[in-house]
């Protein structure tokens, strides 16, 4: 019997992934732990294994395809298998039933076959809408499903309408939900063309086509999808749900400047790439972390995660969009280590080969915007941290440097902290910027 290519689940909270590009096409003979496919989650984008040998039959789904995680996308012909061993087309077999997460017990637990189990054993729902409906107490045989499998989405949709008094409902196919949902359009407000004016999926598509203004040309049109969507969340729930507060200052790097010239004196000797001043401010914010463990935490709603670890994340720019890497225990490293691991990271989120691991669990995010000539700027905080450090450009400024009014042309940076007010107070914010600044202006006091 022809074996079964899923869509793999890479990560907990994981629903669905994106195909960015088949390596293989049907007909091909593949081997066990081949790459086959190449798809993008919310975080990253990763290369997909053959999980047997064999030839790759039937494929399901094409590029740039959204797919739920353990959905079919493709079949393997053992040997001596044909195109005839293949179930039909219209009867691809359902995946099992996911058990629910435990995560105290890190794994997947049976559900006791109570009464209330058993009604639910027939509902197939995602992990995550299985969580969701026990925490909010939804009764997941009342939410309507918008493909397969219930998802998150599905639930959401359910609270929204429980939650709205007096809403008129609408006749309308679930893939027309979802149409008009992703695209903030009332379903009111459409025609339907269906029986009984029902809105179908082609009605709300069709609102969503954008009408060019007199004399505009017509727009190329990207879909919002993957790593850029996840961005326009991240920032939009972080802007709504985090009370941000922005800090600045300015810091004389002239000492900071000679630190990183013998430390370039020194990789030269070593034939080592040269120290970057991103590499030596994650040193001394790693540092200025360990002494203000509010700006190293995260908030829960009831109750604040000080982090143990230190894992500082840097913005960077890619092609499929903004992604930060986490340079984990970065106050238990050397400044030489930092700017090799910070090279390696940089390298691979542009060449787009970045793995989970390399963007999971970061506790503080710096976004560098210096070398593009910005002088000072805002960032968003990126959920579920706590705080953000804006870095931007270094500027030679005349400034008095001591007592007796002397004025020098000194390089001035320009650093701005943005935090989330319901963690860190004002002056819990002040202290860690005067560190920032101490480390910065006298690299010396971190042996101190």
């Amino acid at each position: 019997m022809p074996i079964p290519f899923i869509m793999p689940k890479f990560d907990m909270d994981q629903e669905k992934a994106t195909i960015i590009a088949w390596s293989k096409k049907e007909g091909d003979f593949i081997k066990f732990d081949e790459t086959v496919l190449t798809v993008e989650t919310e975080k990253v984008a990763i290369d997909v294994p053959a999980p047997a040998t064999g030839t790759l039959a039937r494929i399901l789904f094409k590029d740039g395809d959204m797919v739920p995680v353990t959905k079919v996308i493709a079949y393997i012909l053992k040997e001596g298998e044909t195109l005839a061993d293949l179930p039909p087309a219209n009867s691809t077999p359902l995946p099992p039933k996911p058990e629910p997460f435990d995560r105290a017990q890190g794994k997947a637990v049976p559900v006791p076959q109570t009464e209330t189990a058993a009604q639910a054993a027939s509902i197939i729902a995602t992990p995550v809408a299985m969580r969701m409906a026990k925490e909010e107490g939804v009764d997941l045989s009342k939410v309507t499903s918008s493909g397969e499998r219930i998802t998150r989405e599905d639930v959401e949709r359910f609270l929204a309408s429980k939650k709205s008094v007096g809403r008129v409902t609408v006749a309308a196919t679930p893939a027309a939900r979802r149409i008009a949902r992703e695209s903030g359009i009332a379903l009111e407000t459409v025609a339907g063309s269906g029986p009984r004016g029902r809105v179908q999926s082609a009605d709300v598509s069709e609102m969503t086509k954008p009408i060019p203004a007199p004399g505009i040309h017509e727009a190329e049109v990207i879909p919002l999808t993957g790593i850029r969507r996840t961005i326009a969340e991240r920032m939009q729930q972080s802007f709504q749900e985090s009370p941000h507060i922005a800090l600045t200052v300015d810091v004389d790097m002239t000492e900071a400047e000679n630190v990183r010239k013998r430390f370039n004196a020194q990789a030269e000797k070593l034939e080592q790439p040269r120290i970057t001043l991103t590499a030596l401010i994650i040193k001394v914010v790693a540092w200025a972390l360990v002494r203000n463990p509010y700006l190293n935490a995260s908030f829960n709603g009831d109750s604040i995660s000080l982090w143990k670890e230190v894992n500082i994340g840097v913005a960077t720019a890619a092609p499929q969009g903004l992604i930060v890497p986490v340079l984990k225990s970065a106050d238990k490293l050397g400044v030489s280590e930092i700017n090799l691991r910070l090279t390696e990271l940089t390298d691979r989120a542009r060449d787009n080969k970045l793995k989970l691991e390399d963007v999971h669990g970061g506790t503080f995010t710096i976004s560098n915007l210096g070398m593009f000539g910005i002088r000072q700027f805002r960032a968003v905080i990126n959920p579920p941290e706590s705080a953000i450090l804006a870095v931007g450009s270094i500027v030679r400024t005349p400034m008095v440097v001591d007592e007796n009014d002397r004025i020098e042309v000194r390089p001035v940076l320009s650093l701005t902290l943005s935090a989330d007010h319901r963690v860190i107070d004002g002056i819990v914010a002040a202290r860690f910027l005067s560190d920032l600044v101490t480390g910065l202006e006298s690299p010396s006091m971190l042996l101190y």
